[in-house]
């Protein structure tokens, strides 16, 4: 386990920076009023069973926060909210989308925040929180807020990076006439699985919303929540969006790569034809100026006595019978339109 950060505040200050989860536990009993903020990044097994021995947690929140790999939700035991997000970064140079993973536990008088990923930085949210001492001193609630306001705020870099993606998918497509099907299908899973991580989060806003009611915390949370409610309700339509732009990328890649392959079938058959009637012509004339040379050999042999060797009209008879052979071969082969 990796404590990122730990502390005890008391109305919305820090108090302690326990260096120990045993050490939180006794600063915690030592102060009535008093929250704890504990901050993990992939806790061992033996970490969630000591927290949910000292907070009471359910055993199903123990395993859901050692497995990982959950969909974004929110679930009450009790007193006590689990929360997952799935948070998401843009990667400029390998131009893909990396997902994350958080789980938040809140108490009526302790948070703790388990990391999966290296995103998001919620260094930052803690900074801005014990800034403002005011909000800080909401409790729990006010923490959890926060990390999911900074959640869906860093979405939107995430969704114009897609949509940079998608709108150079489109230039290749009409411009250079390369095939894209890998690249859609690769952007295409991202937006998936983006929809995955933000879909459920809409829901889990509402239910925040309605708790917030509940208590009767101030109007002002109920505001920033639905705020934040709007920028998510953006994301997700944003998506449903790209799916469909994805989609239709699709079909146009496979219409174009379809009209390339006939093209190419076409040229080769065009290709193959025209060798075709060459042949044609070449075995035509292959053809004609056989028949006269077969005359020829056999009038060329060397023997004494042939039929027509000794007769006056031999010579003439066999130049005849090659000019005629040769002819009607050709009157032949052009009625076929050979030559």
């Amino acid at each position: 386990m990796v404590m990122v950060d730990n502390a005890i505040y008391v109305d919305g200050a820090r108090a302690a920076s326990p260096a120990s989860l045993e050490e939180t536990y006794a600063q915690l009993r030592a102060r009535p009023g008093a929250m704890a903020w504990i901050g993990l990044y992939r806790p061992e097994p033996s970490e969630l069973q000591s927290l949910a021995a000292e907070f009471g947690l359910h055993e199903l929140i123990v395993e859901d926060a050692e497995l990982g790999h959950q969909r974004s939700k929110i679930e009450r035991y009790g007193d006590t909210v689990f929360t997952v997000l799935r948070p998401a970064r843009y990667l400029d140079e390998s131009e893909r989308v990396e997902f994350g993973e958080v789980h938040i536990v809140a108490g009526a008088d302790f948070v703790i925040v388990i990391r999966h990923s290296e995103t998001p930085d919620l260094a930052a949210v803690r900074a801005e929180l014990e800034a403002d001492p005011a909000r800080l001193a909401g409790g729990p609630g006010a923490v959890l807020y926060a990390i999911v306001d900074r959640i869906v705020d860093d979405y939107e870099p995430v969704v114009a990076g897609l949509e940079n993606d998608i709108d150079e998918i489109e230039d290749a497509l009409f411009a250079e006439g390369h095939e894209q099907s890998q690249r859609i299908y690769q952007l295409n899973r991202e937006v998936i699985e983006f929809q995955r991580a933000a879909v459920p989060l809409l829901a889990v806003l509402r239910e925040m919303h309605d708790a917030v009611g509940e208590t009767g915390n101030p109007v002002e949370a109920r505001r920033r929540l639905r705020d934040v409610s709007d920028h998510a309700t953006r994301v997700v339509e944003r998506l449903e969006g790209f799916r469909t732009l994805l989609q239709s990328a699709l079909t146009v890649n496979y219409s174009l790569v379809g009209q390339r392959q006939n093209d190419e079938t076409r040229l080769l058959s065009e290709a193959s034809l025209s060798q075709s009637e060459e042949m044609k012509k070449i075995s035509s004339w292959a053809a004609i100026i056989f028949a006269p040379s077969l005359i020829g050999s056999i009038y060329g042999m060397n023997f004494r006595i042939m039929p027509e060797l000794h007769w006056t009209w031999g010579y003439p008879f066999a130049m005849f019978l090659m000019v005629a052979f040769a002819g009607v071969l050709y009157l032949i082969f052009k009625k076929k339109h050979w030559l």
